[in-house]
């Protein structure tokens, strides 16, 4: 009896992890075809495109911790079977989506110049950054309102179309990239900002597939009354698992945004070498974010069906899964870090330090599946968003941020050693994950009878 339920377990959360895997992997490949086509122009192209890349990357924050409260909610309302409630979860992150991404689009547009400056003094970078910012800034608006509806199928047992959604996408993105950045006939070769024109392009794509695939038959998408209906409960709700993910994303984001601006005064060697490992680790990031988005809806249903011991026995379960992740992490890194390089017109400098700081990922990968699957799909799943937060706080901000910022501009560290300090709090944070999980905070049924 164990082992088949053992089997039933296994197969319902691969079922759920393997489609959002690939759909991550599928647009990390959107941003890795962009940095190899710049790549293969010049490491300054790739190089500014990342560091613009950063407002998104913040944006794509709040969307997400937004999206991630209404999402949390969907998930128990959809175990529960109260498709009204989702209905109107639905058009509440539609409202919010559009805040956020007008805000993104308004300093992107007008500030493209100034938000260059905060990640790098070198004018090459600058100039380049600001112009594909000023362009892909369009693409914003399409982004937020496509991640809504992405959210509902990754719930409603529609991932297979995500991924094809994803697959298309990128395969689109490839196509406009080689004809807008090098040229073809008639065409122009626009560098950079072809490069922003082709997100523009797969941004509107999946918009108008998700708009489409949201009125199938039996599906659930947003009326007139529930785009302009609003909720005191639901919006309560929504913030109290909302308002703890954005601090956690934040803090973590924004330490991603810092290391970018730390390692882009660092030269242009740095700067290149970094964005590439971070081409590279995306890729297989994708892992351990498809489960854990998978272990929060798992237990998500099962906790809004009330079924607590259940729910706990799947925690104990993912945990055994996170580990061998974590160990796949590892050697995917091990296999793909060696080639990494082949495919990046680097200068040599750019090069050992691709490898260097590629060897040191191996243990950080490790780290971030315990991290990653329990911060963002187990805890989150039943209300308990705030440690990531707290985590992030204690190991990022007042550890590995400060030492290596004192590190690079104070003491002139060597380039590695302030990139393996920036990149140890993944590392310091897992430990720390048992205590969090014994406390069985997360243990909780979040909806409501009665929704008006």
């Amino acid at each position: 009896m164990k082992i088949e339920h053992n089997k039933q377990f296994n197969k319902e959360l691969f079922a759920l992890a393997i489609p959002f895997a690939l759909q991550g992997l599928l647009n990390a490949l959107v941003g890795a075809s962009d940095a190899l086509m710049l790549g293969r122009l010049t490491q300054e192209a790739v190089a500014a495109v990342s560091l613009a890349n950063q407002v998104s990357f913040v944006m794509s924050l709040f969307l997400g911790s937004m999206i991630g409260g209404v999402g949390v909610l969907v998930a128990q309302y959809y175990g529960k079977g109260d498709t009204d409630t989702v209905r109107k979860l639905l058009a509440m992150s539609l409202r919010y989506a559009l805040i956020i991404t007008l805000v993104f689009f308004s300093l992107a547009f007008w500030g493209s110049e100034g938000l260059m400056r905060i990640f790098t003094d070198e004018p090459a970078l600058v100039s380049i950054g600001a112009g594909y910012l000023k362009i892909v800034s369009f693409s914003y608006l399409f982004q937020g309102f496509s991640q809504c509806y992405l959210m509902l199928m990754k719930v409603d047992g529609r991932a297979k179309v995500s991924v094809w959604i994803s697959a298309v996408t990128v395969v689109i993105d490839m196509v406009v990239d080689f004809f807008l950045i090098y040229g073809f006939g008639r065409v122009p070769a626009l560098g950079a900002n072809g490069s922003a024109y082709s997100t523009i392009v797969v941004e509107v794509v999946a918009f108008v597939w998700c708009v489409i695939a949201s009125y199938e038959r039996g599906r659930i998408h947003p009326d007139a009354k529930s785009l302009f209906s609003f909720s005191r409960l639901l919006e309560r709700d929504m913030f109290a698992v909302a308002l703890p993910l954005l601090a956690g994303t934040l803090a973590w984001g924004l330490s991603m945004s810092v290391h970018s601006a730390i390692i882009g005064h660092l030269g242009i060697a740095a700067a290149a070498a970094f964005s590439v490992t971070n081409v590279a680790t995306s890729l297989i990031q994708c892992l351990s974010q498809g489960f854990a988005s998978g272990s929060g809806i798992m237990l998500g249903g099962v906790l809004g069906q009330n079924q607590l011991e259940k729910a706990k026995d799947y925690g104990r379960r993912i945990w055994i899964v996170s580990f061998w992740c974590g160990v796949a992490n590892a050697v995917l890194l091990c296999m793909i870090g060696p080639f990494v390089y082949l495919f990046y017109v680097l200068e040599p400098l750019a090069k050992h330090y691709l490898v260097m700081m590629i060897a040191y990922n191996v243990l950080y990968m490790f780290a971030y599946s315990f991290n990653a699957i329990f911060t963002c799909g187990v805890f989150p799943a039943g209300g308990d968003s705030i440690y990531d937060a707290i985590s992030v706080f204690i190991a990022t901000w007042c550890l590995a941020l400060p030492i290596s910022l004192v590190g690079a501009f104070v003491f002139h560290w060597p380039v590695m050693v302030v990139y393996m300090v920036m990149c140890a709090d993944e590392i310091v944070k897992a430990p720390f994950l048992i205590p969090r999980y014994r406390k069985y905070i997360w243990l909780k049924n979040l909806t409501r009878e009665g929704v008006e």
